[in-house]
């Protein structure tokens, strides 16, 4: 099986290993979330594009970032760039009791993430349209926030909306970026988990609103 062997290549690799996240990638169907266009490739590790200029993250990168956030089975958790929802959709399996709130500014991907969690019956995943940027005050403060799409800096606004003890996850940068990990204790810690490429944000806090 085509999942199964991806699975074990990136356990094998070290971008996998903890029980829940491999669990969680184990019960999501990532070619549900693709063009039918793009089926044939929905277990090879690799973004695909989605249309709209967007694109699914490969693999190997929402695991590092689920693997990174170290996320609780009760989390709240703020995603920004809910594209057709498959990041969400591993988060919510592995926040089980807890709640992902994700916001998309393309409509059309948006009602495709609805229709997508329908279909895989989560219902603790909140789709919402508009400007992911400077985050969703509404719900705030969220144990976990992670973007995936790259920001020109991190914003003092999703800071803000940390929970105290919380954990975000930023791609920084212009298209080729660092994978920031911010860690909201006493103090504001920052780490750079790596270099990644995620296509760039848009909006007012963004590149190009």
């Amino acid at each position: 099986m085509e999942k199964e062997k991806l699975i074990k290549k990136l356990i094998r690799y070290g971008y996998l290993s903890s029980p829940e996240v491999i669990e969680a990638m184990r019960k999501v169907p990532r070619e549900l979330f693709i063009p039918e266009r793009e089926k044939k490739y929905a277990y090879a590790d690799t973004p695909l594009e989605i249309g709209y200029g967007q694109t699914i993250s490969a693999p190997h990168m929402v695991a590092i970032m689920a693997e990174a956030l170290d996320i609780k089975e009760d989390s709240k958790i703020l995603e920004i760039g809910t594209g057709t929802g498959y990041h969400a959709a591993i988060v919510a399996k592995i926040a089980k009791k807890g709640h992902v709130y994700t916001i998309e500014r393309v409509k059309e991907l948006a009602e495709k993430a609805r229709k997508n969690m329908e279909k895989l019956h989560i219902t603790n995943v909140t789709i919402i349209e508009g400007d992911g940027s400077a985050g969703l005050a509404e719900y705030a403060p969220y144990d976990r926030i992670y973007a995936t799409c790259a920001a020109p800096s991190i914003s003092p606004l999703l800071i803000k909306q940390l929970a105290e003890n919380g954990k975000m996850l930023v791609p920084v940068g212009r298209t080729f970026c660092r994978l920031v990990l911010v860690e909201k204790n006493d103090e504001i810690k920052e780490k750079d988990l790596g270099g990644c490429a995620f296509v760039p944000m848009i909006g007012k806090e963004g590149y190009d609103g």
